[in-house]
């Protein structure tokens, strides 16, 4: 994301909230698939997934201490 367009606050939180949906469909689709490749995958998925979860609630941080 550049600052040329920065997110409001309600947008953010909409990341938020499809983002935590996003991992929790991962974690539901990871506990009833198995193999080694379905797993790394799922794994990297919701490490990406939790990555920029963990940004966008930085950047939330930050808008609300302005």
């Amino acid at each position: 994301m550049s600052d040329d367009n920065p997110l409001s606050r309600p947008e953010i939180d909409d990341r938020i909230a499809i983002l935590r949906d996003n991992i929790r469909q991962l974690i539901e689709q990871a506990a009833g698939h198995s193999g080694g490749q379905t797993e790394e995958r799922n794994s990297d998925r919701i490490a990406q997934q939790s990555d920029e979860l963990d940004r966008l609630t930085k950047e939330r941080d930050e808008l609300s201490k302005k």
